[in-house]
């Protein structure tokens, strides 16, 4: 039997590889040119020789992802910008820590040089979220119509306080007008500074192109919160009609963001229809006394008598302390009640400066006041990007 010659090559055929053709390891000698002379080993020594491999080579697979394509030209636009990096100041210097700004973390923040900064606490924080939803965005002209059937529950007071507090937070123009038939007390809430009343506006309306124009019916006070005087005659305001009511938001809507209507104790006076047409929203006012509490919700009845059910639903019942608190009263219960009814119920604490009947500043408040303020201001900004009900 004939000895089978050594293998002189060794074949692999790439069958999955993907590689075209064949790869071959072909015997050394076929591929030696004939005047090629071996190299003389140093020292008589002969050189190693390399054995060829008795196996054939493994396949190699190709890359299961597509090489890179050639980069699109210059100018090709993305709508992507994930892949751009992101050029911001908080990226790039990072979101630095407000410093305290009350309290023990004040103290500690100053005593350490300004090194150990805690942050805020709950209550500025809550603060400032307050803050930021009374100053959500407005568009158009946004009227509130405070209105109670009782006297003496602090409705002129709450109208000032809540003016106040959404002028000295927004950066627009808010203007409160006095609709109460029988000498309104609003302009005395703020220093007086113009004789004119609503009743001059009308007069004069027509001539009312700018904002300085109707700057000089109204006055303002530190809180830069405007208010537009009632007639001191009561003979003469009685005459104060809803076409008139009407025609005064006419004016007042082209300058002011927010109109606040202090309206009188009644609800059958002349203004009244105007008032409830063209408001927004209602903020029935409440004492924390038994009858305070029934008058209110005495006021919800008319109007829900009278097809204003929407206008209840949308409601805000102010629980207002306009003495110190006897503890006789459950206000839980009345809280309670209202909550059943509006919208959203806020207690308004009793206040040494309100009490006093005067010329109101927000920095005489108690902080207790304040914040309660800040919480009714931020219920009634909630509304502002509700559609506007039709009248």
């Amino acid at each position: 039997m004939s000895e089978n010659p050594p293998p002189t090559a060794i074949e692999n055929v790439g069958g999955t590889s993907g590689f075209r053709g064949q790869n071959r390891f072909s015997d050394p000698a076929a591929d030696v040119p004939p005047d090629w002379t071996a190299p003389t080993p140093p020292n008589g020594m002969p050189l190693p020789s390399m054995p060829l491999p008795s196996t054939p080579l493994p396949s190699m697979p190709l890359p299961s992802t597509p090489l890179p394509s050639t980069p699109p030209p210059a100018d090709v636009a993305f709508d992507d910008p994930a892949p751009y990096l992101d050029l911001s100041t908080v990226a790039l210097l990072g979101q630095r820590k407000r410093p305290p700004s009350e309290g023990w973390r004040r103290w500690l923040y100053l005593a350490s040089f300004k090194l150990l900064n805690v942050g805020e606490g709950p209550k500025a924080i809550r603060r400032e979220t307050l803050t930021a939803q009374v100053q959500r965005p407005l568009r158009g002209c946004y009227r509130i119509a405070v209105l109670s059937l009782k006297g003496g529950v602090g409705k002129t007071t709450i109208t000032a306080t809540l003016g106040a507090t959404l002028a000295s937070i927004r950066g627009d123009r808010v203007v409160a007008v006095d609709a109460n038939p029988d000498r309104g007390t609003l302009s005395q809430k703020v220093p007086l500074e113009t004789a004119a009343t609503v009743r001059h506006l009308l007069r004069d309306a027509e001539g009312i192109e700018a904002y300085s124009d109707v700057r000089a019916y109204t006055s303002q006070g530190p809180s830069r919160l405007e208010v537009l005087a009632s007639e001191s005659d009561p003979a003469v305001s009685e005459a104060f009609s809803s076409d008139d009511y009407t025609r005064t938001l006419e004016v007042l809507e082209r300058f002011y963001s927010l109109v606040l209507t202090d309206c009188g104790t009644g609800l059958m006076h002349s203004a009244m229809a105007a008032v409830l047409d063209n408001a927004d929203v209602l903020v029935v006012i409440s004492s924390g006394s038994v009858d305070g509490a029934r008058s209110a919700s005495a006021t919800l009845d008319w109007l829900d008598a009278h097809g204003h059910q929407d206008m209840v639903r949308n409601s805000i019942a102010v629980v207002n302390g306009v003495r110190p608190r006897s503890g006789k009263v459950d206000l839980k219960k009345v809280v309670d009640h209202f909550n059943r009814r509006c919208r959203a119920v806020r207690e308004v604490p009793f206040d040494p400066h309100l009490e006093e009947g005067a010329e109101i500043s927000l920095e005489r408040l108690k902080p207790q006041t304040r914040q309660a303020l800040l919480e009714l201001a931020a219920v009634v900004a909630a509304g502002f990007s509700h559609p506007r009900r039709p009248a």
